[in-house]
């Protein structure tokens, strides 16, 4: 490691490192966050903003770590037969499937195409195309996401979805912020409702067909132990605005010591894994997230073997 009278690794204490860790158990949800959140089969998922603002419509949504890092990290939580509803972005979304049996749903209502994935499986859904997920396993599932840059804009939702919505008080407003109607709150005076997505902004949309959107996916086993699933040489061919690699380590496994010149989020798929720079080192357990600043040395180990995933510029 570098001596501490290297600037870029000087000052990073332990306490320092800690701020830049979110622990599953710490996450804070918002069960209010989109507009759909209140339709029948959607009301009990939880929303997290783990790296930037996300593209939570509630302005109260509580943000981890506001610093950018060129994308946003958030998770989503959901128990069994919980609906996330059809929409789209403007930038690349990834998930990376942590526990739970989840069904990504193609389309306007989600009929185009489906794909099922588990544990440890990665699913890149481009921009310009409406998806949904649902929980489909027996237990409350969570999914780790990326999306790309720091301003990820904001959600399309299907018509449908706006129908729903406006039984239950919530009101999306021009400026992509949610207002509770139910709650209390009134539509500002200088602002209007969110359009409902025309037939004409659905037309623009990618439909995929069933073996197009199966190559959406990346399963385990798919490449070696060290692998780049999006980046240069990654299994996903298309830009996403970040790059993301996953580690398989064995007990007592170690990994070199790397610096990038970004920051580097490590995120705990299963196992424990061990962060070491020139100043300490911070255990990490499964769901566990952590940013590295950018220009800081690092190593990785696993005292009881895991995987991690790593997501970087």
């Amino acid at each position: 490691m570098a001596s501490r009278a290297d600037p870029l690794q000087a000052g990073w204490t332990l306490a320092a490192m800690e701020a830049r860790v979110v622990r599953y158990a710490d996450l804070v949800p918002c069960y209010n966050a989109f507009i759909d959140t209140r339709s029948p089969g959607s009301e009990a998922k939880e929303n997290f903003t783990i790296i930037g603002p996300g593209v939570s419509e509630n302005p109260d949504q509580h943000v981890h770590i506001a610093e950018p890092h060129g994308f946003n990290i958030g998770g989503a939580r959901q128990p069994p037969g919980c609906v996330n509803s059809q929409h789209s972005h403007d930038t690349a979304e990834v998930f990376v499937i942590h526990s739970g049996t989840w069904s990504f749903n193609i389309g306007e209502h989600g009929e185009d195409a489906r794909v099922i994935c588990n544990p440890g499986d990665v699913i890149s859904l481009p921009t310009g195309m409406f998806r949904g997920f649902t929980n489909i396993g027996d237990d409350s599932g969570y999914l780790f996401a990326v999306l790309g840059g720091d301003d990820p804009g904001r959600v399309l939702w299907a018509p449908y979805v706006f129908e729903m919505a406006k039984d239950y008080g919530l009101v999306l407003l021009e400026n992509g912020e949610l207002v509770d109607t139910a709650a209390g709150q009134a539509i500002p005076a200088n602002m209007n409702p969110m359009p409902r997505t025309t037939a004409e902004q659905i037309a623009k949309l990618r439909c995929p067909t069933q073996e197009e959107a199966e190559r959406l996916v990346w399963r385990p086993g798919t490449n070696t132990a060290r692998s780049q699933i999006i980046g240069p040489d990654g299994w996903f061919q298309w830009d996403h605005g970040f790059n993301l690699q996953r580690f398989e380590m064995a007990a007592a496994d170690a990994l070199p010591t790397n610096v990038l010149a970004h920051a580097n989020v490590i995120f705990v798929q299963n196992g424990t894994i061990e962060v070491h720079w020139d100043g300490g080192s911070i255990l990490l357990a499964e769901g566990d997230t952590m940013t590295v600043p950018a220009g800081l040395e690092h190593s990785l180990s696993s005292p009881s073997g895991g995987v991690v995933f790593s997501v970087s510029r």
